[in-house]
């Protein structure tokens, strides 16, 4: 990992939030409160916009204005969230460039941001496998795709997607699904392969 390829990464990323908005609103409009698509769109937005014009010098240095402008910039449940996850990552990868040791940093914050843990229909559902798929070495965009997929079959017992209680089944969690956009967008930008 360097900086090149995770400037990289955080583009094709932004790309695939902003390309994706309606459908990301329309997956979180059955099951919170519509938003998620125009939230992450405009956070991620302002982050690239960011990173270009302070142009860091490291990955710490890349996670660390990433997590800070989509704190300030992104409303809702998903700025915080993703804001502590990439803060996560910030603190880890001044000392480590092993991407499966970043990325667990990043999901400690979210279950802490959060209060959850997986298994209840959160962004976290999709961050636990991947890291473990990650770990096997078995990590493909396929394998991200069946686990954002897998959502759609866990009730919701937190967010707002928990007081539809067994209503929530069926549904992908929105977070899940840009979470998964985050993990693709990682191997296409050649940080992990």
């Amino acid at each position: 990992m360097n900086t090149e390829n995770v400037m990289k990464w955080l583009q094709l990323f932004t790309d695939k939030v902003v390309e994706n908005k309606v459908y990301l609103s329309d997956l979180d409009s059955a099951i919170g409160d519509g938003d998620h698509g125009a939230n992450m769109a405009r956070g991620t937005t302002e982050m690239m916009a960011a990173l270009l014009a302070k142009n860091p010098e490291t990955p710490a240095d890349i996670f660390k204005l990433a997590a800070m402008t989509l704190i300030s910039k992104v409303g809702g449940a998903s700025g915080p969230l993703y804001g502590s996850a990439f803060l996560g990552m910030a603190k880890v990868a001044k000392n480590s460039d092993d991407i499966v040791v970043i990325l667990e940093g990043g999901m400690a914050e979210i279950e802490k941001r959060g209060k959850s843990s997986v298994g209840e229909k959160t962004m976290l559902d999709i961050w636990g496998p991947v890291i473990d798929a990650l770990k096997a070495g078995d990590l493909s965009i396929e394998k991200i795709e069946t686990i954002a997929e897998a959502t759609k079959n866990i009730k919701a017992t937190k967010g707002r997607a928990s007081y539809l209680g067994d209503r929530s089944i069926g549904h992908l969690d929105p977070g899940a699904v840009s979470s998964a956009y985050l993990f693709e967008t990682m191997i296409e930008a050649g940080v992990v392969s």
